[in-house]
């Protein structure tokens, strides 16, 4: 990235639990903790977005519990397991994977990833029992979910269509390789005047800072999973702007500034 100053590498910093939700979040990890230190057994959650992989993290620091590990079935994941094992106890494996293949009918396009989630749901199934779904770079009729170990044979017996077009289910012991090695998602470069929110959204998005602001204001922006209050906070590097009804995107890095003295920004979109 060009830069005419040294790059800042500020993330942001812990954030607290700003609901009901994420306390009782907080307190179950905290009690799973003390369960697998007890017994010597190990323990694991659903799967977790970003931020409550954060608040698990948290919670199993204020239990002091340090055998633990996040695992989504590849290194790249974006949903994760939380996974307490004790240094004694043996090793379950949580995870497991699935070959979704559409039968796709002439004239039908293919499904995708909300048609996927939404069939998977749809048989009566948490969210926290699927992890990432992932498309084939070499067959785009193909993806792969990583799901709970037990919901493995449930969903290969049960999933026969996504939208309108049949599936093949098929079970996995291993992601491809090429799958775990995870998504080359193109990175894209930008400068913005400063570091305030509504100022990075615009760019990232293509648009005014008016037109930002105004999906700020109607409570369509979340950061790191947490609703925006306002279009004046400032960013960090890694934040994750969640557009409802436009996208996710990431801000990777944040540079130095150039002779206008506008802020360089990396970032790409989901």
């Amino acid at each position: 990235m060009a830069s005419s100053s040294d790059s800042v590498s500020a993330v942001r910093g812990f954030v607290p639990p700003q609901n009901e939700d994420e306390r009782r979040l907080m307190h179950r990890v905290e009690e799973l903790c003390r369960v697998a230190d007890a017994r010597e057994i190990p323990r694991y959650t659903g799967f977790l977005s970003d931020r409550e992989q954060s608040l698990a993290q948290a919670a199993c620091h204020r239990a002091g519990f340090s055998s633990m590990r996040f695992w989504g079935g590849y290194d790249q994941a974006e949903r994760k397991v939380l996974c307490l094992e004790p240094p004694q106890a043996w090793r379950e494996e949580p995870l497991a994977c699935l070959q979704l293949k559409a039968m796709a009918l002439s004239g039908e396009k293919a499904p995708g990833h909300r048609d996927y989630l939404g069939s998977i749901l749809g048989l009566g199934l948490d969210r926290v029992c699927v992890g990432d779904l992932v498309q084939d770079p070499e067959d785009a009729a193909v993806f792969y979910a990583v799901v709970l170990a037990d919901k493995q044979a449930f969903i290969a017996a049960e999933l026969t269509s996504a939208g309108r077009c049949p599936v093949q289910v098929t079970c996995c012991d291993d992601l491809p390789e090429r799958i775990a090695q995870g998504v080359q998602r193109a990175t894209r470069e930008a400068t913005v005047p400063s570091l305030r929110v509504d100022a990075v959204l615009a760019a990232m998005m293509h648009t005014s800072r008016t037109r930002a602001a105004e999906y700020i204001a109607a409570g369509r922006v979340e950061i790191n999973h947490l609703p925006l209050r306002s279009s004046h906070e400032t960013v960090f590097a890694q934040d994750i702007f969640t557009v409802r009804g436009v996208g996710r995107y990431r801000l990777t890095e944040i540079g130095g500034r150039s002779r206008k003295d506008r802020v360089f920004i990396s970032f790409f979109q989901y």
